[in-house]
């Protein structure tokens, strides 16, 4: 019986290609109910991610839309060029990049300072009850978030301002004023989206051994020392990932957030990458020199994944691939 065991596993180790195939094909009918559930997001990623690449090349073209895609005249990286040389290319590049940085520092780490702190909290029905409350903001559209921020710093009822005059006899124009801008586009950011992004943390906390948390208690750690040894490095990954994916979008501070929130008076500091593509290829019909920006930033974004992802590796970690 061993010997014919044996027998029975080499042609196993040692399948020709045709048996391969014939292998992959039979588990493919065994599962093939699972290939079908597959479709639905192989048409998605067809029709809205891979076909649109072919409008990447109006970025090399000079578009007109009276004489269509293939006849307009090919400019190679004309429209790169004079985007680079554009005396606005700094200031857009600075206000985009301090976003992603004041994002990077006080956004990203919220969820997994929140997620720590709800994982601490024993009573279900009040841990229950915190999670449903800060997950809503997530479903409130921008529209409404800005709204609401006008309602509250507004100077002409606004309930902050209405306050601070009472107490200090002063107003403080928070929309206008561009040192304010940054602070409010973070807090908002913060407000909406922070208890949505505890998600994928408490499933990673979910994860963690029990028993390593009974053998710190044995040898005397505090909770403190807990999270710090056992409960951070066990959700390191997740954060590392996490951190990769999050770098492709430096350049890409969201489009409606920032034009709700963007007036004449602080635009040195408002305007960035995706309000200037809306205001040259939208208003004013440049669009092959909006799609020429919008390949900048996908461009830098894939370095971007790239690089960290090869320091995550450096590091220790197992990165994306």
């Amino acid at each position: 019986m061993k010997q014919a065991s044996a027998q029975g596993s080499i042609p196993a180790a040692r399948m020709t290609g045709k048996d391969q195939q014939h292998s992959i094909l039979t588990r493919m009918r065994r599962e093939k109910w699972m290939y079908v559930l597959l479709i639905p997001g192989l048409l998605y990623f067809l029709i809205f991610k891979y076909v649109p690449m072919w409008g990447a090349l109006l970025a090399f073209k000079n578009y007109q839309p009276f004489l269509g895609f293939f006849k307009s005249e090919w400019v190679g990286f004309e429209h790169f060029r004079v985007f680079f040389a554009n005396p606005e290319f700094g200031m857009l590049l600075s206000n985009t990049l301090m976003l992603s940085f004041l994002n990077m520092v006080f956004f990203f780490p919220a969820p997994i300072i929140l997620a720590l702190l709800l994982n601490e909290v024993r009573l279900a029905l009040f841990k229950r009850t915190i999670q449903t409350l800060i997950y809503v903001p997530h479903f409130i559209p921008m529209v409404i978030v800005a709204s609401l921020t006008y309602v509250f710093l507004t100077t002409e009822g606004g309930i902050v301002n209405e306050y601070l005059y009472k107490w200090t006899g002063q107003k403080i124009d928070f929309l206008s004023q561009p040192d304010w801008f940054r602070p409010i586009i973070i807090l908002q950011t913060i407000w909406k989206e922070c208890g949505w992004g505890t998600i994928i943390f408490l499933a990673a906390l979910a994860a963690v051994d029990v028993e390593q948390y009974e053998a710190a208690i044995m040898d005397g750690a505090n909770r403190w020392k807990q999270i710090w040894h056992i409960t951070l490095p066990s959700i390191s990954s997740t954060i590392v990932i996490l951190l990769i994916l999050r770098m492709g979008n430096v350049l890409d501070n969201g489009f409606e957030q920032i034009y709700l929130m963007l007036n004449p008076l602080n635009r040195s500091v408002a305007e960035v990458f995706d309000t200037y593509v809306y205001m040259v290829g939208i208003t004013q019909g440049a669009f092959s020199y909006s799609t020429a920006v919008g390949l900048f930033k996908s461009i830098v974004g894939i370095i971007l994944v790239l690089g960290t992802n090869w320091l995550a590796k450096r590091f220790g970690h197992s990165g994306l691939y």
